[in-house]
């Protein structure tokens, strides 16, 4: 999880960040050792959303989205949050991949449940339908898109998506609730997409 950054890390994540978008090799790869358990964590956590006898393990993912984010030539690398956030992309996109390739929609197996901290969950399309409603919500509001990334795909907690995002508990709260409602709205419903 992100808290497990030890004091300093942050700020080494960045520097790392930063060396590797100007071209140090040898940046990347002790990025990857320094990240490789969180990466590891955000990794699980989305697996378990997935359904039984999913084909993809653990590191597995982490691996794939790693090499995807070597590929990403023409980033330049901000800090740990945007890392982070590209990360959750990454992964999302491989899951969403996986799911074509497997052909799983005709099984209906591929449900993602957006779940709080009080208990309440929401069942969504599988993950083509909700990678459609993350474009469509990040055309109307990026910050809360974002928020859906690090929620559902990271699988971080609503304190962690808080401190990631440099904003209050309350605030994060509040755009956790929008977000999860307009998901709602879009995906079961199939009302409106407005806000």
């Amino acid at each position: 999880m992100i808290r497990e950054f030890a004091e300093g890390d942050e700020s080494t994540i960045t520097r790392y960040l930063q060396a590797w978008s100007d071209g140090d090799s040898t940046a990347r790869e002790r990025l990857f050792e320094l990240v490789y358990a969180q990466l590891s964590q955000m990794a699980a956590n989305r697996l378990r959303g997935e359904k039984g006898g999913h084909t993809l393990e653990t590191r597995d993912l982490v691996h794939e989205a790693f090499l995807r984010l070597v590929d990403q030539r023409r980033v330049r690398w901000q800090d740990r949050a945007h890392f982070f956030n590209i990360s959750a992309r990454i992964m999302r996109r491989i899951l969403v991949d996986h799911a074509r390739k497997t052909n799983s929609l005709k099984r209906g197996g591929d449900q993602v449940r957006v779940t709080s901290e009080e208990g309440a969950a929401v069942a969504v399309g599988g993950a083509p339908d909700l990678h459609r409603a993350l474009e469509k919500l990040e055309a109307q509001d990026p910050v809360l898109a974002q928020v859906v990334l690090l929620r559902v795909f990271a699988g971080l907690t609503q304190e962690e998506t808080a401190e990631l995002l440099e904003t209050s508990l309350r605030s994060q709260a509040r755009s956790w609730r929008r977000a999860k409602a307009w998901l709602y709205a879009h995906m079961v419903e199939g009302t409106g997409d407005e806000l």
